[in-house]
């Protein structure tokens, strides 16, 4: 006697399905860039050259746990360079500062410690020789950003903000013929490219720095982070809020096909609800941020369940800078 029964179902049950696979495209390079590292190095040498305590003006990198680390040592952030007891030490931040900070510090007799970002120096320095060659000058940036103040004030009365492609129309210029452009070094290559090119249109005759003012870390990071946001469910970018290249690489990510893109301080500010459904993070972290908040993120990761990492390289970064020479070993002392 024969029993016809029916032909097993290839489908697997729900107890046998295999996991989906869990893994976090890791975009490299990111982190702290030489700009970064060497601003943080020089409030650490300034600590132990001089001792509690190092004012520092304005926070010298945009992350917090930079800043935190750094009061930790005995730094003291200080909003404005009055606030500094005359005679101190003062280091000025990565972002830079117009040369009426400095002259105020050599008015209090404050030991100054420049630990301006050498590329934010180079777009001071073509600000400075644009306004005595007689150009009106158009800096793209983001109005109230600490890099943007202190670049305004190398030639007043010779340069406007340019916010962005709307800001275009706006422009005014003393003579067409005679007009300039420069950036912000953080902002995203794509909209200062599109915002440069209606500047371009408006005034045909406009010259653009003799190299590209967005550093090479904001743009590394940028290249780095389209090449996973195509493949990724959730995009991770660790930095803080007021990082500007942070929320660049956030709104970079988007635009390359990221799903969706969240801006972390850290790994407790990852929300686990943002993980379902999600099967490939990828991640990655602003200019400002250091290594190992990237790392408690895939230890994090990795407790959800996302144990495979992928690294996305498709640059290399090997750049350094000098620290400022009043804090190399058998430097100099500041001076004001």
């Amino acid at each position: 006697m024969t029993t016809n029964r029916p032909a097993p179902d290839p489908t697997p049950t729900p107890a046998t399905a295999p996991a989906p696979r869990r893994r976090v495209l890791l975009a490299s390079p990111h982190g702290s860039c030489a700009g970064v590292d060497r601003a943080v190095a020089t409030v650490e040498r300034a600590l132990e050259i001089h001792g509690r305590p190092v004012y520092v003006r304005k926070q010298i990198v945009h992350n917090s746990f930079v800043v935190k680390d750094l009061e930790d040592k005995g730094a003291v952030f200080v909003e404005e360079t009055d606030e500094v007891p005359e005679g101190a030490v003062v280091i000025f931040s990565a972002h830079g500062v117009a040369p009426g900070v400095r002259s105020e510090a050599a008015s209090r007799n404050l030991r100054a410690i420049d630990a301006t970002c050498p590329l934010v120096a180079k777009v001071h320095h073509e600000a400075r020789r644009f306004a005595d060659d007689g150009y009106d000058i158009l800096l793209i940036g983001h109005e109230g950003h600490e890099e943007v103040v202190g670049t305004l004030g190398e030639a007043p009365g010779r340069m406007q903000l340019v916010g962005g492609a709307d800001d275009v129309a706006r422009v005014e210029v003393r003579d067409p013929a005679k007009v300039a452009w420069l950036s912000q070094t953080t902002l995203s290559v794509d909209e200062t490219t599109a915002t440069a090119q209606l500047l371009s249109r408006r005034f045909p005759q406009i010259v653009a720095p003799p190299s590209g003012d967005i550093c090479y870390a904001t743009q590394n990071r940028q290249q780095a982070v389209r090449a996973i946001a195509g493949d990724s469910d959730l995009v991770l970018v660790v930095g803080s809020p007021n990082s500007s290249n942070s929320v660049r690489l956030v709104e970079t990510a988007l635009a390359a096909g990221a799903p969706a893109a969240r801006l972390v301080d850290g790994f407790r500010d990852i929300d686990p609800a943002w993980l379902a459904g999600v099967s490939t993070v990828g991640l990655t972290s602003g200019a400002s941020a250091p290594e190992v908040l990237i790392t408690e993120v895939l230890d994090w990761l990795a407790e959800q369940g996302y144990r495979e990492t992928v690294r996305v390289s498709p640059v290399e970064e090997n750049v350094t800078f000098a620290l400022p020479v009043e804090v190399r070993r058998g430097g100099g002392t500041p001076t004001a």
